[in-house]
């Protein structure tokens, strides 16, 4: 992942991607998960999406792997930048009975970085008893600095109820206006619609579409 295998090509649709590595437990510490890995990529059709999962591209990783997944998503909204981009254009309308799935990114300040973390494990650990959370992971650029969440959810009221009714996560997005932790953000929802591989954790995002 450190070094891409489509870094030097050019790929008919793609307009944004990112080599992410995963943090170890959840996915929510600081020492990473050297067994899991996670490419995310943007295309500009549904069809040139699907073209690419089915091309000679992906075989330097998946042949490599013991398992691999893959979540196919329309995005419902998404604000801030990536990289000084804004790669996710809404192109599907929010349907509270569907599942969602949400990506949140930040570019943490370093000199705030040890307050950021110390909130971190209590929201990790505050997702653990929601049945409804079909899969999480943190991922990220880089280590401590630049991180990202994927969490995809039962429905839309599941992750609302989260979002805006959970204790420990309002009181980090109340610590994040107030201090103003990151030099860039990012918020997007989607609804996926497909679930395809062969790793265990995709079993319940597979079940539900």
């Amino acid at each position: 992942m450190g070094r891409p295998p489509i870094a030097d090509k050019t790929i008919e649709g793609l307009s944004f991607w990112k080599p992410l590595g995963i943090g170890s437990g959840n996915g929510f510490s600081i020492w990473p998960d050297f067994s899991m890995f996670a490419l995310l990529s943007v295309f500009d059709s549904e069809n040139r999406a699907k073209a690419f999962l089915k091309s000679e591209y992906l075989k330097p990783y998946t042949e490599k792997a013991s398992g691999f997944g893959h979540v196919l998503m329309h995005t419902i909204k998404a604000h801030g930048q990536w990289s000084q981009q804004e790669p996710f254009l809404a192109g599907a309308s929010f349907d509270p009975t569907r599942p969602v799935a949400v990506i949140t990114r930040a570019t943490i300040k370093p000199k705030l970085a040890h307050k950021f973390w110390r909130h971190v494990p209590s929201v990790s650990k505050s997702m653990d008893a929601y049945e409804d959370l079909l899969f999480t992971k943190g991922i990220g650029e880089y280590p401590i600095f630049m991180q990202a969440t994927y969490s995809l959810w039962k429905d839309g009221k599941a992750m609302m109820d989260y979002a805006y009714k959970n204790d420990k996560h309002a009181a980090m997005v109340k610590k994040t206006r107030e201090l103003g932790w990151y030099s860039e953000e990012l918020f997007s929802r989607f609804h996926p619609f497909e679930c395809m591989g062969n790793l265990p954790e995709f079993e319940k995002i597979k079940a539900s579409l």
